[in-house]
Formats: structure tokens, sequence, C-alpha cells
């Protein structure tokens, strides 16, 4: 087991080095092949687009600790509002889907002149 472990933390930091050397160059063949052709934007360096991948990263996908950010433990409307429902009789529940229905048929077209 501890020989094991001995190995193992050098055979992440060269995973690691290979991922994002190999992340690194795809963003930069990707930049390299498009964005000049399409948008008239400058060729960039690898360093230029391991920075770009790294700050996409950290504006779009976070670093992956804790299995995915702010989404991980959050359980949605629809688990809130059938944890909120189970103690309600069919009545009630009814009685709400006609009200939520109700509100939704309130609402203007898009077109219409609202009244002054």
């Amino acid at each position: 087991m501890r020989k094991r472990l001995i190995w193992m933390a050098p055979a992440a930091i060269v995973g690691i080095v290979v991922f994002t050397t190999i992340g690194g160059e795809v963003v930069k063949l990707l930049w390299n092949w498009l964005a000049p052709a399409l948008l008239g934007l400058p060729q960039i360096t690898f360093w230029q687009a391991f920075g770009l991948l790294a700050l996409c990263r950290i504006l779009f996908g976070g670093f992956g600790f804790g299995g995915g950010g702010h989404r991980s433990n959050s359980r949605g409307m629809r688990g809130r509002m059938a944890e909120r429902c189970k103690p309600m009789t069919p009545e009630e529940r009814e009685r709400i889907r006609e009200g939520l229905n109700d509100r939704s048929r309130q609402t203007a077209p898009l077109d219409s002149n609202p009244s002054d």
C-alpha cells in the first residue's frame, strides 16, 4: 500500500502536466485555425492559449472540486416543489395547479400594446 502511494503523487503530477499541455496545444491549434480566418484575429502562442484555457475554466467551468460547483447540492425547483406538496391533500394540489395556470393565462402577448 505504501509503495503504491509513493508512485501516485509523481504520476498525478505527470498526468496534470500532460493534460494541460495537450489542452493548451488543442486550444492554440483551434484558435490559430479558426480565429484568423473567421474573425481576422491574430494567431496566439502556446502560453496565450494556456491562459485562455485557464480563464475559460475559471469563468465557465470551475475546477471540478466538489462535483460540479454551484450545481452539486441543488435539488432544483421540481424537487423543492415536490417536497412542499407532499403533506398537501389532492384537492390542495389541484387548487395550486389551477392558480398557476390562471396566472400564466394572464400574461399579455408580446406584440400587444400595454395600457398606460
